[in-house]
Protein backbone atom coordinates (compact mmCIF):
# COMPACT_ATOMS: atom_id res chain seq x y z
CA UNK A 1 0.00 0.00 0.00
CA UNK A 2 1.55 3.33 -1.05
CA UNK A 3 0.13 6.51 -0.05
CA UNK A 4 1.50 9.53 -2.11
CA UNK A 5 1.07 13.16 -0.01
CA UNK A 6 1.47 13.44 4.06
CA UNK A 7 -0.86 16.05 4.31
CA UNK A 8 -4.13 15.68 6.20
CA UNK A 9 -5.77 13.58 3.46
CA UNK A 10 -2.56 11.49 3.14
CA UNK A 11 -1.91 10.74 7.14
CA UNK A 12 -5.58 10.04 7.69
CA UNK A 13 -5.44 7.57 5.21
CA UNK A 14 -2.55 5.60 6.30
CA UNK A 15 -3.82 5.70 9.97
CA UNK A 16 -7.40 4.56 8.61
CA UNK A 17 -5.80 1.62 6.74
CA UNK A 18 -4.68 0.19 10.12
CA UNK A 19 -7.52 1.35 12.13
CA UNK A 20 -9.65 -0.90 9.83
CA UNK A 21 -7.61 -3.45 10.01
CA UNK A 22 -4.64 -3.82 6.95
CA UNK A 23 -2.00 -5.68 8.18
CA UNK A 24 0.26 -5.12 4.61
CA UNK A 25 2.90 -2.87 4.35
CA UNK A 26 2.53 1.21 4.32
CA UNK A 27 4.45 3.71 2.64
CA UNK A 28 3.58 7.23 3.33
CA UNK A 29 5.44 9.56 1.46
CA UNK A 30 5.93 13.79 1.39
CA UNK A 31 7.56 16.00 -0.87
CA UNK A 32 7.97 17.92 2.45
CA UNK A 33 10.90 17.14 4.55
CA UNK A 34 9.23 18.44 7.96
CA UNK A 35 7.22 15.77 10.09
CA UNK A 36 3.41 15.46 8.56
CA UNK A 37 1.64 18.48 10.13
CA UNK A 38 -1.70 19.92 9.96
CA UNK A 39 -2.50 23.41 7.97
CA UNK A 40 -5.00 25.23 9.92
CA UNK A 41 -3.15 26.25 12.59
CA UNK A 42 -0.31 28.16 9.83
CA UNK A 43 -2.88 30.99 9.43
CA UNK A 44 -3.34 31.41 13.02
CA UNK A 45 -1.20 30.38 15.92
CA UNK A 46 1.98 29.23 14.11
CA UNK A 47 1.62 33.00 12.36
CA UNK A 48 1.49 34.35 15.47
CA UNK A 49 3.92 32.39 17.18
CA UNK A 50 2.19 31.25 19.80
CA UNK A 51 2.59 27.41 18.53
CA UNK A 52 5.76 26.39 17.05
CA UNK A 53 4.35 24.06 14.54
CA UNK A 54 1.56 21.76 13.92
CA UNK A 55 2.73 18.40 14.00
CA UNK A 56 0.11 15.61 13.98
CA UNK A 57 0.36 13.22 16.70
CA UNK A 58 1.00 9.78 15.00
CA UNK A 59 3.26 7.42 15.95
CA UNK A 60 4.26 6.41 12.76
CA UNK A 61 6.58 3.62 13.53
CA UNK A 62 4.00 2.00 16.05
CA UNK A 63 1.55 1.77 13.20
CA UNK A 64 4.45 0.10 11.14
CA UNK A 65 4.08 3.05 8.54
CA UNK A 66 7.02 3.31 6.55
CA UNK A 67 7.22 7.42 6.31
CA UNK A 68 9.31 8.86 3.67
CA UNK A 69 10.00 12.40 3.64
CA UNK A 70 11.65 15.06 1.15
CA UNK A 71 10.82 12.37 -1.34
CA UNK A 72 8.76 14.18 -4.62
CA UNK A 73 6.18 11.95 -6.63
CA UNK A 74 7.48 12.56 -10.52
CA UNK A 75 5.17 10.33 -12.14
CA UNK A 76 2.93 7.11 -11.93
CA UNK A 77 2.96 4.46 -14.46
CA UNK A 78 -0.30 2.05 -13.58
CA UNK A 79 0.65 -0.97 -16.06
CA UNK A 80 3.34 -1.56 -13.97
CA UNK A 81 2.03 -0.62 -11.25
CA UNK A 82 4.92 1.80 -10.14
CA UNK A 83 4.78 5.14 -8.61
CA UNK A 84 8.21 7.24 -9.95
CA UNK A 85 9.68 9.36 -6.88
CA UNK A 86 13.07 11.32 -7.12
CA UNK A 87 14.39 8.75 -4.63
CA UNK A 88 13.59 5.95 -7.44
CA UNK A 89 10.52 3.98 -8.29
CA UNK A 90 8.41 2.74 -5.53
CA UNK A 91 6.52 0.19 -6.38
CA UNK A 92 2.61 -0.80 -5.90
CA UNK A 93 0.31 -3.03 -5.16
CA UNK A 94 -2.68 -0.22 -4.54
CA UNK A 95 -1.77 3.41 -4.78
CA UNK A 96 -3.45 6.40 -2.80
CA UNK A 97 -3.03 10.12 -4.57
CA UNK A 98 -3.57 12.51 -1.56
CA UNK A 99 -0.59 15.37 -2.92
CA UNK A 100 -3.02 18.12 -2.26
CA UNK A 101 -3.22 21.52 -3.45
CA UNK A 102 -1.01 24.14 -4.32
CA UNK A 103 -1.79 28.25 -4.33
CA UNK A 104 -2.17 29.90 -7.36
CA UNK A 105 0.72 32.60 -7.65
CA UNK A 106 0.32 36.25 -8.83
CA UNK A 107 1.45 36.60 -12.44
CA UNK A 108 4.48 37.59 -12.91
CA UNK A 109 5.94 37.82 -9.09
CA UNK A 110 7.65 34.76 -9.52
CA UNK A 111 11.01 35.34 -7.57
CA UNK A 112 9.94 39.16 -6.54
CA UNK A 113 11.58 39.93 -3.03
CA UNK A 114 8.73 40.16 -0.57
CA UNK A 115 5.90 38.31 -2.28
CA UNK A 116 4.43 35.25 -0.21
CA UNK A 117 2.04 32.54 -0.28
CA UNK A 118 1.08 30.85 2.57
CA UNK A 119 0.46 27.07 2.50
CA UNK A 120 3.24 25.32 3.73
CA UNK A 121 5.12 25.58 7.07
CA UNK A 122 7.74 26.81 5.22
CA UNK A 123 5.99 29.67 4.17
CA UNK A 124 4.18 30.31 7.67
CA UNK A 125 8.10 30.46 9.79
CA UNK A 126 9.40 33.01 6.54
CA UNK A 127 6.01 36.01 7.32
CA UNK A 128 6.41 35.51 11.38
CA UNK A 129 9.45 37.74 11.49
CA UNK A 130 7.49 40.45 8.48
CA UNK A 131 4.54 40.12 11.02
CA UNK A 132 6.95 40.78 14.33
CA UNK A 133 8.44 43.91 12.31
CA UNK A 134 5.03 45.45 12.25
CA UNK A 135 5.47 46.00 8.48
CA UNK A 136 2.53 47.33 5.88
CA UNK A 137 1.10 44.39 4.39
CA UNK A 138 -0.35 44.38 1.36
CA UNK A 139 -3.34 41.24 0.95
CA UNK A 140 -4.20 40.26 -2.56
CA UNK A 141 -7.21 38.33 -2.57
CA UNK A 142 -9.94 38.74 -0.14
CA UNK A 143 -11.15 34.78 0.11
CA UNK A 144 -11.01 32.60 3.18
CA UNK A 145 -7.45 32.47 3.42
CA UNK A 146 -6.93 36.39 2.54
CA UNK A 147 -8.97 37.46 5.53
CA UNK A 148 -7.39 34.69 7.72
CA UNK A 149 -3.83 36.39 7.25
CA UNK A 150 -5.50 39.66 7.22
CA UNK A 151 -6.88 39.50 10.57
CA UNK A 152 -3.65 37.89 11.80
CA UNK A 153 -1.85 40.75 10.52
CA UNK A 154 -3.89 43.42 11.89
CA UNK A 155 -3.53 41.40 15.68
CA UNK A 156 0.44 41.59 14.85
CA UNK A 157 -0.43 44.84 14.79
CA UNK A 158 0.41 45.71 10.82
CA UNK A 159 -0.80 48.45 8.63
CA UNK A 160 -3.56 45.66 6.28
CA UNK A 161 -4.52 46.78 3.08
CA UNK A 162 -6.44 44.15 0.84
CA UNK A 163 -7.02 44.41 -3.20
CA UNK A 164 -9.66 41.99 -4.16
CA UNK A 165 -10.23 42.17 -8.32
CA UNK A 166 -14.10 41.27 -7.57
CA UNK A 167 -16.72 43.69 -6.27
CA UNK A 168 -16.90 41.83 -3.13
CA UNK A 169 -15.23 39.68 -0.21
CA UNK A 170 -15.81 36.05 -1.26
CA UNK A 171 -17.20 36.55 -4.28
CA UNK A 172 -16.27 33.29 -5.29
CA UNK A 173 -17.75 31.10 -2.76
CA UNK A 174 -20.89 33.64 -1.91
CA UNK A 175 -23.53 35.30 -3.54
CA UNK A 176 -23.82 39.33 -3.32
CA UNK A 177 -26.10 40.24 -0.58
CA UNK A 178 -24.53 37.37 1.49
CA UNK A 179 -21.21 38.87 1.29
CA UNK A 180 -22.20 42.16 1.44
CA UNK A 181 -22.31 42.38 5.53
CA UNK A 182 -18.92 41.46 5.62
CA UNK A 183 -17.45 44.20 3.70
CA UNK A 184 -17.72 45.94 7.12
CA UNK A 185 -15.54 43.35 9.17
CA UNK A 186 -12.27 44.36 7.06
CA UNK A 187 -13.04 48.25 8.57
CA UNK A 188 -14.24 47.22 11.73
CA UNK A 189 -10.67 45.38 12.35
CA UNK A 190 -8.57 48.73 10.92
CA UNK A 191 -7.84 46.96 7.68
CA UNK A 192 -8.25 48.84 4.35
CA UNK A 193 -10.63 46.94 1.76
CA UNK A 194 -10.47 47.59 -2.12
CA UNK A 195 -12.39 46.28 -4.68
CA UNK A 196 -12.31 46.39 -8.57
CA UNK A 197 -8.90 46.32 -7.48
CA UNK A 198 -6.28 44.39 -9.86
CA UNK A 199 -2.40 43.95 -9.51
CA UNK A 200 -0.31 45.63 -12.25
CA UNK A 201 2.93 45.01 -10.51
CA UNK A 202 5.21 44.09 -7.34
CA UNK A 203 8.17 46.72 -6.97
CA UNK A 204 10.50 45.19 -4.69
CA UNK A 205 12.45 47.65 -2.46
CA UNK A 206 12.30 49.35 1.04
CA UNK A 207 9.56 49.09 1.09
CA UNK A 208 8.11 48.28 -2.07
CA UNK A 209 5.21 49.09 -3.95
CA UNK A 210 2.08 47.32 -5.08
CA UNK A 211 1.57 49.20 -8.44
CA UNK A 212 -2.63 48.72 -9.07
CA UNK A 213 -4.49 48.91 -12.56
CA UNK A 214 -5.42 52.07 -11.85
CA UNK A 215 -1.88 53.32 -11.60
CA UNK A 216 -2.63 54.08 -7.40
CA UNK A 217 0.52 52.47 -5.15
CA UNK A 218 0.04 51.10 -1.90
CA UNK A 219 3.38 50.92 0.13
CA UNK A 220 4.29 46.97 0.89
CA UNK A 221 6.84 45.80 2.84
CA UNK A 222 5.49 42.64 2.19
CA UNK A 223 2.78 41.38 -0.24
CA UNK A 224 0.85 38.35 0.91
CA UNK A 225 -0.94 36.56 -1.91
CA UNK A 226 -4.10 34.43 -1.65
CA UNK A 227 -6.06 34.24 -5.02
CA UNK A 228 -6.98 30.53 -4.96
CA UNK A 229 -5.59 27.15 -5.44
CA UNK A 230 -5.65 24.23 -7.89
CA UNK A 231 -5.25 20.27 -7.57
CA UNK A 232 -1.45 19.26 -7.04
CA UNK A 233 -1.80 16.69 -9.97
CA UNK A 234 0.72 18.09 -12.72
CA UNK A 235 3.14 15.49 -11.80
CA UNK A 236 0.61 12.88 -13.05
CA UNK A 237 0.64 13.97 -16.82
CA UNK A 238 1.20 10.67 -19.21
CA UNK A 239 0.25 8.70 -16.59
CA UNK A 240 -3.40 8.23 -18.34
CA UNK A 241 -5.10 9.07 -15.17
CA UNK A 242 -8.42 11.08 -16.00
CA UNK A 243 -7.85 14.76 -14.90
CA UNK A 244 -11.04 17.32 -14.42
CA UNK A 245 -10.83 20.48 -15.98
CA UNK A 246 -9.61 21.88 -12.65
CA UNK A 247 -6.42 19.68 -12.98
CA UNK A 248 -8.28 17.47 -10.64
CA UNK A 249 -8.35 13.32 -9.92
CA UNK A 250 -11.29 12.28 -11.89
CA UNK A 251 -12.85 10.02 -9.04
CA UNK A 252 -16.20 7.75 -8.44
CA UNK A 253 -18.46 8.02 -5.98
CA UNK A 254 -15.81 5.40 -3.97
CA UNK A 255 -13.21 7.29 -4.89
CA UNK A 256 -11.39 5.34 -7.27
CA UNK A 257 -9.50 6.42 -9.81
CA UNK A 258 -9.98 5.51 -13.74
CA UNK A 259 -6.45 3.57 -13.04
CA UNK A 260 -7.01 0.11 -11.64
CA UNK A 261 -5.93 0.37 -7.82
CA UNK A 262 -5.40 3.81 -7.95
CA UNK A 263 -7.53 5.61 -5.61
CA UNK A 264 -7.15 9.91 -4.65
CA UNK A 265 -8.80 11.77 -2.07
CA UNK A 266 -8.88 15.63 -0.42
CA UNK A 267 -7.77 18.47 -2.20
CA UNK A 268 -6.53 16.28 -5.46
CA UNK A 269 -9.63 14.49 -6.51
CA UNK A 270 -13.27 15.73 -7.37
CA UNK A 271 -16.03 13.29 -6.62
CA UNK A 272 -19.95 12.63 -7.85
CA UNK A 273 -22.56 13.76 -4.89
CA UNK A 274 -25.64 11.98 -5.36
CA UNK A 275 -26.80 14.26 -3.01
CA UNK A 276 -26.38 17.36 -4.76
CA UNK A 277 -26.60 15.89 -8.16
CA UNK A 278 -22.91 17.21 -9.67
CA UNK A 279 -19.63 16.66 -8.96
CA UNK A 280 -17.67 18.66 -6.01
CA UNK A 281 -14.25 19.65 -5.72
CA UNK A 282 -14.04 20.17 -2.04
CA UNK A 283 -10.66 22.31 -1.09
CA UNK A 284 -11.53 22.40 3.07
CA UNK A 285 -10.17 20.17 6.12
CA UNK A 286 -13.10 18.34 6.69
CA UNK A 287 -13.14 16.47 3.48
CA UNK A 288 -9.11 15.51 3.73
CA UNK A 289 -10.51 14.20 7.08
CA UNK A 290 -13.64 12.25 5.89
CA UNK A 291 -12.83 10.50 2.69
CA UNK A 292 -9.72 8.78 3.79
CA UNK A 293 -12.11 6.81 5.55
CA UNK A 294 -13.62 5.51 2.73
CA UNK A 295 -10.98 4.83 0.83
CA UNK A 296 -9.39 2.87 3.77
CA UNK A 297 -12.91 1.15 3.94
CA UNK A 298 -12.89 -0.04 -0.09
CA UNK A 299 -9.59 -0.87 -0.01
CA UNK A 300 -9.66 -3.02 3.37
CA UNK A 301 -13.51 -4.31 2.06
CA UNK A 302 -12.51 -5.41 -2.03
CA UNK A 303 -10.28 -8.04 -0.28
CA UNK A 304 -12.71 -9.12 1.83
CA UNK A 305 -15.48 -8.89 -0.58
CA UNK A 306 -17.29 -6.34 1.60
CA UNK A 307 -19.60 -4.11 -0.20
CA UNK A 308 -17.83 -0.88 -1.29
CA UNK A 309 -18.56 2.41 0.49
CA UNK A 310 -19.86 5.30 -1.08
CA UNK A 311 -18.10 8.41 -0.35
CA UNK A 312 -21.12 11.50 -0.17
CA UNK A 313 -20.65 14.01 2.57
CA UNK A 314 -22.22 17.54 3.30
CA UNK A 315 -19.10 19.31 2.85
CA UNK A 316 -17.90 21.59 5.95
CA UNK A 317 -15.74 24.19 6.56
CA UNK A 318 -14.89 26.86 9.14
CA UNK A 319 -12.90 30.19 9.10
CA UNK A 320 -11.72 32.68 11.62
CA UNK A 321 -11.58 36.19 10.83
CA UNK A 322 -12.04 39.64 12.40
CA UNK A 323 -13.16 38.02 15.61
CA UNK A 324 -16.33 35.94 13.77
CA UNK A 325 -16.20 32.67 13.74
CA UNK A 326 -17.63 31.42 9.96
CA UNK A 327 -19.12 27.67 9.37
CA UNK A 328 -20.80 26.61 6.11
CA UNK A 329 -22.10 23.09 5.89
CA UNK A 330 -23.63 21.96 2.55
CA UNK A 331 -23.73 23.11 -1.08
CA UNK A 332 -25.41 25.39 -2.60
CA UNK A 333 -26.17 27.25 -6.20
CA UNK A 334 -27.39 30.54 -7.57
CA UNK A 335 -31.19 28.65 -8.40
CA UNK A 336 -31.73 28.48 -4.58
CA UNK A 337 -33.70 30.02 -2.35
CA UNK A 338 -31.51 32.88 -0.01
CA UNK A 339 -33.63 32.75 3.36
CA UNK A 340 -31.77 35.07 6.51
CA UNK A 341 -31.68 34.17 10.58
CA UNK A 342 -31.14 37.34 12.26
CA UNK A 343 -29.49 40.49 12.01
CA UNK A 344 -26.39 40.50 9.31
CA UNK A 345 -24.96 43.52 10.59
CA UNK A 346 -25.27 42.33 13.93
CA UNK A 347 -22.88 40.14 15.49
CA UNK A 348 -24.85 36.25 15.11
CA UNK A 349 -26.56 35.47 12.46
CA UNK A 350 -27.20 32.65 9.66
CA UNK A 351 -27.99 32.41 6.11
CA UNK A 352 -29.92 29.24 4.67
CA UNK A 353 -30.00 27.90 1.16
CA UNK A 354 -33.61 25.87 0.23
CA UNK A 355 -34.24 23.85 -2.73
CA UNK A 356 -37.70 22.48 -2.93
CA UNK A 357 -38.09 23.13 1.26
CA UNK A 358 -35.44 21.16 1.82
CA UNK A 359 -31.96 22.65 3.55
CA UNK A 360 -29.02 22.43 1.42
CA UNK A 361 -26.69 24.62 2.62
CA UNK A 362 -26.18 27.10 5.60
CA UNK A 363 -23.58 30.02 6.61
CA UNK A 364 -23.60 30.51 10.10
CA UNK A 365 -21.37 33.24 11.63
CA UNK A 366 -21.01 33.17 15.73
CA UNK A 367 -24.23 30.21 15.84
CA UNK A 368 -22.76 27.36 15.80
CA UNK A 369 -26.08 25.38 17.09
CA UNK A 370 -27.45 26.75 13.92
CA UNK A 371 -24.17 25.43 12.38
CA UNK A 372 -24.79 21.68 14.04
CA UNK A 373 -28.53 21.17 13.48
CA UNK A 374 -28.55 22.43 9.70
CA UNK A 375 -25.78 19.96 9.12
CA UNK A 376 -28.04 17.18 10.07
CA UNK A 377 -30.85 18.20 8.65
CA UNK A 378 -29.45 18.70 5.01
CA UNK A 379 -27.52 14.78 6.06
CA UNK A 380 -31.31 13.66 6.60
CA UNK A 381 -32.52 15.99 3.60
CA UNK A 382 -35.62 17.09 6.35
CA UNK A 383 -38.59 19.22 4.60
CA UNK A 384 -38.38 23.02 6.26
CA UNK A 385 -41.06 25.03 6.95
CA UNK A 386 -39.86 28.66 5.62
CA UNK A 387 -41.53 30.94 8.23
CA UNK A 388 -40.56 29.09 10.40
CA UNK A 389 -36.75 28.95 9.41
CA UNK A 390 -36.59 32.41 9.59
CA UNK A 391 -37.44 33.18 13.20
CA UNK A 392 -33.66 33.15 14.20
CA UNK A 393 -35.14 32.69 18.51
CA UNK A 394 -36.08 29.11 17.21
CA UNK A 395 -33.57 26.36 16.77
CA UNK A 396 -33.26 25.22 13.40
CA UNK A 397 -34.42 21.31 14.03
CA UNK A 398 -38.10 23.00 15.38
CA UNK A 399 -38.41 24.82 11.99
CA UNK A 400 -39.53 21.51 10.27
CA UNK A 401 -42.14 21.14 8.22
Amino acid sequence: MVVVGAGMAGVQTAVALREQGFTGTVTLIGAEPHQPYDRPPLSKAVLLGTAEGSAFEVDFEALGIDLRLGCEALGVRPDARVLDTSAGPVPYDVLVLATGAEPIRLPGTEGVPGVHLLRTLDDAERLRPVLARQHDIVVVGAGWIGAEFATVAREAGCAVTVVEAADRPLAGALPPEVAAPMRAWYADAGAVLRTHARVERVEPGEPGEVVLDDGSRLPAGAVVVGIGARPATAWLAGSGIELGAHGEVLADDRLRTSAPDVYAVGDCASFPSGRYGERLLVHHWDNALQGPRTVAANIVGAAAGVAPAVYDPVPYFWSEQFGRFVQYAGHHTSADTILWRGDPAGPAWSVCWLRDHRLVALLAVGRPRDLAQGRRLIEAGTAMDPRLLADPARPLKAATA
